[in-house]
Order: structure tokens, then C-alpha cells, then sequence
């Protein structure tokens, strides 16, 4: 893999840098990060490096700043104590598009092994990683480093494991030996989790508890697990840059490192790990469809000098069509009124789909696109 010189530092000769080649020489290593990390590196590479600092000057803790945390335990005992939850949950996807789960159901162990499967994942042979290698994105199993690695300006250092567990499953060979069991496993208990979060986001709305569901919004599950190395120079590169999710939901399970950090208020504020607890965020086309009512917010993640970080992603989301009928989305009829008109147009899902590939995690919304 040439990055560097030969001696594990970044070439000097500015004058011969060619960004597009260094590109295709690290895609083509399909090693990913940890192919730079296990090579030897002690400088970064510059196609990870930010132009400008990527960091504000102070990107650290704000503790006047948590984002809530809302308990489920009691979510089927008792009509009061399930109305409080909906009411927490809606001022929480009203004034942070964030919230921590607790008690949510998924044992502890599980998610701990779910971790330590994507880990064994991403620190197997690599010859047994480049079967799963690919930039064909109709892949249902695929793993490598940044799906948009050419389309920004700087790379971001983690690499990815990715598998599409519905509408239309992989084959349980085609998951990989690692992790397959705990992937099969952990999927059964976040889908019945997303399903009860999807009634209760519904009725946050004031609508009917099969609300969202109805809308097919929880029928495509992308399970993403992400791996962030230690970094040489985490100052001067991200492990993913800033961006809003393009589901409806996201349920997220993260290890005890962090990294993760939301822009709440103009500032950011770090979301702090909780061993048992799943960090859960609202998407593009839930704010799309609640017309604003509930906020995608931005976040990212901080590259980190101790690493490896790790953390499991399940986006919940409508698939682009259903019996080959295209699904559309647009702003809730309930939710319009002519004191709240429509904010977004009426969106084919795969459009919006596109766009988001296509321009990558370039910091810049989605949703601006699809305005009225």
C-alpha cells in the first residue's frame, strides 16, 4: 500500500501529491484503516487529512449540556406511566432529535457480544475481509472504508461492515463466520424495539400507534458496524464528519470509548456512553414527515488516539418501492393544518435516496433540497 515514503511517514514532496491516485491505491489494498494501522503507520495519511482544522477550538465536554435519557421499564404496566414516556419522548425528538434508552428489553450480554462480534469482524485475516469488499452498493453484506471515499474532501478513519436484514435478508452463509450468530440474533431483538419505538414516536405525534409503521417506515433495517483504530493525529481528521442520518430512525449501540457528539444549541455536546443503554436519533424522513415537528440532528464522531472504537448502527427506513410501486413520502396530512403548512414537498424515497449517496457526508442537509 503506497501512502508514504517507505518509512511510514507521509511523502514530502508536496509538489507530487496526486490525491486521486493515493485514493485507489488505499481502496485497492482493501484493508481499510486498519490496514494502515497494522502496516505501521505514525504520521496520518493526507487523504485523511482536513484542509482546515476539523476541530472547533473547543470540541470537548459542555456539561451543562446531557442529552435525556428515558426509561422504558415501565412502558406496558400502566396508562399514566406510558403517557409520561410519550410526552419525554416528544420533547426529546422536539428539542434534541436524541435520547438514551434504558430498560429497552435487549440484554446486556447481547449487546456486549454484539460489539465483540463486529470487533472480530474487523480484526480477522484480512484475506477472509476481502470477500466482503465492494463499492456495489446492492450488495446485502458488504465491508470497506468510507462509502464515499471519493466524493470528500477528506476520508475519515474507520472502515465499515454493512448488511441489508430486511426487507430481504442475506442467506444466514452469506453473513460472515464471526459474527453471524449475534448479527441474526441481535436483529430479532432491535426489530421488535424499533417497532415499539415507531408506536410510540406515532402517538408523540398525537396519531394513532400504527401510524408510522402503516407507512412502511420500519420494513428496510441496515445494520452498520463501524471500526475506529486509534488515530496518530485524531486533531486533524474525523471518524465520520458531521452529518443527520438519512432513516426514519436510528438505534445505535456503542462501546465505552465515545466519540459521539450532537450540535445542540450552536455548540457541541458529547453523548456520553452508558454500558446497557442505546443512543436513539431521529432521521431525515421522520423530520420530513413530521414536518418538522421532530429534528434530524447533526452529529459526528471524533477520531480518537486510544481506539478501536466500535459501534453498531440500525437504520430503520422505508425501501424505495413495494410490488414494484414506488413509496413516497411528504409531510403528514394529520399533522398539516393552514396555521402549519406543508414544509417539504412530496418525495419519491428513492430520489432521496440517491441524493444521499451521491453527495456523501458533505456536512451540508438533506432536507434542504426538498423544501417547498
Amino acid at each position: 500500500m503506497v501512502l508514504s515514503n517507505g518509512d511510514g511517514a507521509p511523502a514530502k514532496d508536496e509538489h507530487f501529491y496526486d490525491r486521486k491516485r493515493e485514493l485507489q491505491v488505499f481502496d485497492d489494498s482493501k484493508a481499510g484503516v486498519k490496514g494502515l494501522v497494522d502496516a505501521g503507520i505514525t504520521e496520518l495519511p493526507r487523504i485523511f487529512r482536513c484542509e482546515q482544522s476539523c476541530l472547533d477550538e473547543d470540541s470537548g465536554s459542555t456539561p451543562q449540556f446531557s442529552i435525556p435519557i428515558i426509561d422504558l421499564k415501565s412502558i406496558h404496566e400502566v396508562t399514566s406511566s406510558r403517557n409520561e414516556i410519550i410526552e419525554k419522548i416528544h420533547q426529546a425528538c422536539n428539542n434534541w432529535g436524541f435520547f438514551q434508552l434504558v430498560n429497552h428489553g435487549i440484554p446486556t450480554s447481547l449487546l456486549d457480544e454484539m460489539i465483540d462480534g463486529i470487533r472480530r469482524f474487523h480484526e480477522q485475516d484480512i484475506g477472509l475481509k476481502k470477500e466482503f469488499h465492494t463499492r456495489d452498493f446492492s450488495r446485502k453484506v458488504t465491508f470497506l472504508s468510507n462509502f464515499d471515499l471519493y466524493q470528500t474532501a477528506a476520508a475519515n478513519w474507520r472502515d465499515t461492515f454493512s448488511c441489508f436484514l430486511a426487507p430481504h435478508p442475506p442467506d444466514p452463509e452469506e453473513l460472515p463466520d464471526v459474527c453471524r450468530d449475534v448479527v441474526i440474533e441481535y436483529k430479532e431483538h432491535v426489530t421488535k424495539l424499533g417497532i415499539t419505538l415507531f408506536e410510540l414516536l406515532s402517538e408523540a405525534l398525537g396519531l394513532n400507534p400504527s401510524h408510522l409503521k402503516d407507512m412502511d417506515g420500519a420494513e428496510q433495517l441496515l445494520l452498520v458496524g463501524h471500526y475506529y483504530p486509534a488515530c496518530p493525529a485524531p486533531k486533524s481528521t474525523m471518524g465520520t464528519t458531521q452529518h443527520t442520518d438519512g432513516a426514519v430512525i436510528t438505534i445505535l449501540l456503542q462501546d465505552q470509548i465515545g466519540g459521539l457528539q450532537i450540535f445542540h444549541e450552536n455548540q457541541w455536546v458529547d453523548v456520553q456512553p452508558m454500558r446497557g443503554a442505546l443512543v436513539v436519533n431521529i432521521g431525515d424522513l421522520l423530520q420530513l414527515i413530521s414536518n418538522d415537528r421532530f429534528i434530524s440532528a447533526t452529529h459526528r464522531v471524533l477520531a480518537n488516539s486510544v481506539g478501536p472504537r466500535i459501534s453498531v448502527a440500525t437504520f430503520f427506513g422505508p425501501p424505495t418501492s413495494i410490488d414494484n410501486t414506488p413509496i413516497i413520502y411528504g409531510p403528514i396530512k394529520e399533522l398539516l393544518s393552514k396555521e402549519n403548512p406543508p414544509i417539504y414537498k412530496e418525495i419519491a424515497v428513492e430520489e432521496f435516496y440517491k441524493l444521499r449517496l451521491s453527495k456523501g457526508l458533505d456536512g451540508t442537509p438533506s432536507l434542504q433540497h426538498f423544501r417547498v
